[in-house]
């Protein structure tokens, strides 16, 4: 793991895949950044995808 220290309006490049995160607003102990990348990289919140394979394995085990 990187770990970096990022003011507001800096950004850090992901090597080849043309990925940029952006840091847009530091407010507490919140930070909103952006991400641009290509449309062929997928971009998920490890929230949302815990929550998805949560529900995906629910359905799973009520189909047994």
């Amino acid at each position: 793991m990187l770990v970096l220290t990022r003011r507001t309006d800096e950004s850090v490049l992901i090597g080849d895949q043309e990925v940029v995160i952006r840091i847009l607003d530091i407010r507490g102990n919140r930070v909103r950044i952006g991400i641009e990348a290509p449309p062929d990289v997928s971009i998920r919140r490890d929230d949302a995808a815990r929550r998805s394979a949560e529900s995906s394995e629910e359905l799973v085990l009520a189909h047994r």
